[in-house]
């Protein structure tokens, strides 16, 4: 029944990868705390994009629909009421490394806003996508995401499809593709090497972004699954995984939100902000400051929010 359904739709599976429904060990029990607890879950067959979308993809998606993103339009007022006016510009969030060590604790010290940053220009003003039509799109909030993948008839993932979909038919492992980081030498992602955030020595080839399949692919045939960008999911953010908690392959975790699920902000109580789970690291997590670039690893990010390092990929599921 499933095989028929998915077939019915051809064409909207081109560059998708069918991966089989199963159950699989969710969560770490080894690694960050909102990891945990490790627990089994089931998902149903789907499909899901074989890479992140790509700027050359969301340019088609603009050019079609004269999509806005919400990097490109100014903040509201009444939506930020402590927020400085000359704050109130459109913009995104960029990485910018300092020149020096500086304290981790202060991620102020590597991420600037960035006054007319988009996904068209990934730097600031005077930047371009030129030659980067193979890299994923960034600058890219919750909702430019949802709005694409409803254009091309698919859904944003769930966090159990994504992370199931990650690990390639295995979770026997610390990585995706094993117990290496690194094996037998060989870069498998594209994360950062060196002194994070001062210093990058590239040794994978790359200071930001790289193209969609630089690297080698999952055991599914997935690309960039691990590093490069981190990807939205559906889940609204919770400290930690309900044990054994029942997930359906199209509900999302805690689907309504709310403060109990710590689904906002605590350190901005007056701006009630929903955050969702982003999955798959990206080229800033590095060894020495941020080990999620694996499949369980989870991270949290207000829906209004885009950055340099934020991008997403699709699923199609059978029609019910």
């Amino acid at each position: 029944m499933v095989d028929a359904a998915l077939r019915e739709r051809p064409t909207r599976t081109d560059g998708m990868i069918r991966v089989e429904g199963g159950t699989f060990r969710m969560g770490s029990d080894h690694h960050y705390p909102e990891e945990a607890p490790s627990h089994r879950v089931s998902v149903d067959s789907f499909w899901i994009d074989e890479t992140p979308v790509t700027n050359r993809q969301f340019s088609a998606f603009v050019e079609a629909t004269g999509h806005v993103t919400f990097a490109e339009i100014a903040p509201d007022p009444k939506d930020y009421p402590n927020a400085l006016p000359h704050m109130l510009r459109a913009g995104s969030l960029m990485f910018n490394p300092p020149l020096r060590p500086v304290d981790l604790r202060d991620w102020s010290q590597w991420w600037t806003f960035k006054f007319g940053a988009t996904w068209r220009k990934p730097y600031g003003s005077g930047s371009s996508i030129k030659g980067l039509d193979d890299h994923p799109v960034v600058h890219v909030a919750y909702r430019d995401a949802e709005a694409y993948a409803a254009w091309v008839g698919k859904s944003l993932p769930t966090e159990a499809e994504w992370e199931f979909a990650a690990w390639g038919g295995r979770e026997d492992a610390e990585f995706a593709w094993g117990d290496e980081l690194m094996p037998d030498g060989r870069h498998m992602a594209n994360i950062w090497q060196g002194h994070f955030p001062h210093e990058n020595s590239k040794e994978d080839g790359f200071a930001r972004t790289s193209p969609v399949r630089a690297f080698p692919p999952n055991g599914y045939g997935l690309y960039d699954m691990i590093g490069n960008v981190w990807e939205w999911t559906t889940d609204f953010w919770s400290t930690r995984h309900q044990a054994d908690a029942p997930k359906a392959c199209c509900v999302p975790q805690n689907p309504r939100g709310g403060p109990e699920t710590n689904s906002y902000d605590p350190r901005q109580p007056e701006i009630r902000i929903p955050r969702r789970v982003l999955k798959g690291g990206s080229h800033l997590c590095a060894p020495s400051y941020c080990r999620r670039y694996r499949p369980a690893a989870r991270h949290a990010e207000p829906v209004d929010t885009s950055t340099s390092h934020v991008g997403f990929r699709c699923v199609l599921r059978p029609a019910s």
